[in-house]
């Protein structure tokens, strides 16, 4: 078990729970069902065209599932290639059809694919010689190059008319696809077929693409009913001008073509202290010819020259001249406006013929069977692993199969996640200023918890009381009324701490309703409500 899970899982090879026509999981560690290709790659050089990539049954190099095994391509920059018989062929009639299975790329991926063929039923189908050119009847799964990231699903249709067989292409799914091939985690991929022709693709059990046969593939499967006519061709009489000079434009008899565009400035000044019979550069003093200079070779030698030292304190040396300015009555190279052109015809078109190839296939899910699932891949990245392929005619058995087998992978990658901390810390080290934001957000709500709600030392705390006057002895009555006036003033003071106790605590409201919502804040990511109560506090 991966040394990371803080838990213990518990795995069983998965079974199929319905009707399948293939299912590998790679737990016994053999490759007994599957064979390896020993023909060559076609119109490819020598040294490379072998099907000569290393195969190997392994557990995945981070978060292990004990006693999960799958198949890795171990080799790169050299062709793989390996396929399996199905249990029975699959036919395609009125039931879907259901590809599943799984694809880590360890190391990320530089140029290569991680797709799956269906081999078409041909009768003389040999594992051995599986290549590039081996008829296959769909062909799906995740490919890249470069920063193009794509998610196949190819299928062959045969013309009825000539029996040709052409690729068609599925739209390309409505998702970045970028993370699937760069967070090294195990991905679950789905093809959906369906007898009605519609089709979907899924990504981790997430649709990603889903479409019609008949109106979402390139080329369209069938061909249009109409064609331009090859034999057609322009008039030469056509006239495709929208616009054409006026005809009854004359030029004006002030229109200067031979004007220059620009001319000297007539206003212009010669700076004082021009100098000019000195000239801007001169030869450089200092220098001195190179011993291995020949002049019967390399002619006579001339010192380079260097700005001129007497035109430093000067405007300027040498003769001057006047400055260029835009010339008023330059109008240029007179055109007569244009018109609309009268025996305009529009945009020439050849006319439509019947197209001779048309035909209409309304079902184009009724593919050639297959009985085969193969790997051809070349790749320029090594260790990619493949898990638990199925093939079935029933979603809900491959949802089962992936909840037993990727859905633990998927659990156990979860599981060994870094913490909230240690992915912001991971994103500071790739951007710096990030550390920015974080003070901020941390640092400025601590700081005005602190100032507002900070106990103060409150002036009422200290109460000054008068010195006890001497008096005299008085009579009784008079002491008694004292003791009354003393107890009427004890009740007073009370009630006034009990007041000022009651407005002392109305004073801490804001500062506990300031800590709630900083807390809501944080919690739910509202770093905009964060913004509001902090200016409400400081307000």
């Amino acid at each position: 078990m991966d040394a990371n899970v803080s838990f213990q899982i518990t795995y069983v090879t998965p079974v199929p729970t319905g009707d399948v026509y293939f299912a590998e999981t790679f737990d016994d560690g053999l490759l007994g069902r599957w064979q390896l290709s020993k023909t060559v790659k076609g119109d490819t050089d020598d040294d490379i065209a072998k099907y000569d990539g290393k195969w190997a049954v392994e557990q995945l190099k981070e978060n292990k599932v004990p006693g999960d095994q799958g198949l890795v391509l171990k080799s790169r920059a050299k062709h793989h290639a390996i396929a399996a018989m199905l249990d029975k062929p699959f036919v395609f009639q009125d039931e879907p059809l259901v590809i599943q299975y799984e694809v880590n790329f360890q190391d990320g991926i530089d140029c290569g694919g991680a797709y799956i063929k269906l081999l078409s039923d041909t009768g003389d189908l040999s594992l051995e010689q599986f290549h590039d050119r081996t008829p296959y009847t769909i062909m799906f799964g995740p490919d890249k190059c470069g920063e193009d990231y794509k998610l196949h699903f190819i299928f062959r249709h045969q013309n009825p008319l000539n029996k040709d067989m052409e690729e068609k292409h599925a739209k390309r799914a409505d998702v970045d696809l970028k993370k699937f091939y760069t967070d090294k985690k195990t991905h679950l991929y789905t093809l959906v077929l369906n007898p009605d022709n519609s089709y979907e693709m899924f990504i981790d059990q997430s649709s990603v693409s889903r479409g019609n046969l008949l109106h979402d593939v390139v080329p369209p499967v069938n061909p249009p009913k109409e064609m331009d006519d090859p034999n057609d061709s322009k008039p030469e009489d056509w006239d495709e001008r929208a616009k054409i000079p006026d005809p009854e434009a004359v030029k004006p008899d002030d229109w200067d073509e031979d004007a220059p565009a620009k001319i000297e400035d007539p206003d212009a000044l010669k700076p004082e202290g021009w100098l000019d019979d000195e000239p801007e550069f001169v030869s450089d003093p200092n220098a001195e010819k190179p011993e291995d200079w020949d002049e019967e070779m390399d002619g006579e030698w001339e010192a380079p020259q260097i700005p001129n030292p007497a035109c430093e304190t000067a405007p300027g040396c040498g003769e001057w001249k006047r400055p260029m300015i835009n010339n008023p009555q330059y109008k240029g190279k007179w055109k007569a406006p244009l018109v609309d052109n009268p025996n305009y015809q529009g945009v020439w078109k050849p006319r439509k013929i019947d197209n001779p190839d048309y035909f209409e296939d309304l079902q184009p899910f009724r593919m050639t069977p297959f009985k085969a699932l193969g790997l051809e891949l070349w790749s320029m990245t090594s260790d990619i692993y493949f898990d638990n392929f199925i093939i079935t005619s029933h979603k809900e058995v491959a949802d089962r199969w992936a909840s037993d087998s990727w859905g633990l992978k998927k659990l156990v990658a979860s599981a060994n996640e870094p913490g909230i901390f240690a992915q912001l810390m991971m994103a500071a080290e790739e951007r710096p200023w990030l550390w920015v934001i974080y003070i901020l957000t941390v640092g400025l709500p601590i700081g005005l918890a602190v100032l507002f709600c900070w106990p103060k030392k409150s002036e009422d705390d200290y109460v000054y009381k008068k010195v006890d006057v001497p008096r005299a002895d008085v009579e009784e009555e008079e002491e008694e009324e004292e003791e009354e006036e003393e107890a009427a003033a004890e009740e007073e003071d009370k009630a006034a701490e009990t007041t000022e106790g009651a407005a002392a605590a109305g004073q801490t409201i804001p500062c506990w309703c300031y800590i709630v919502l900083c807390f809501y804040c944080y919690s739910s990511r509202s770093y905009f409500l964060i913004l509001i109560v902090i200016t409400f506090t400081l307000t």
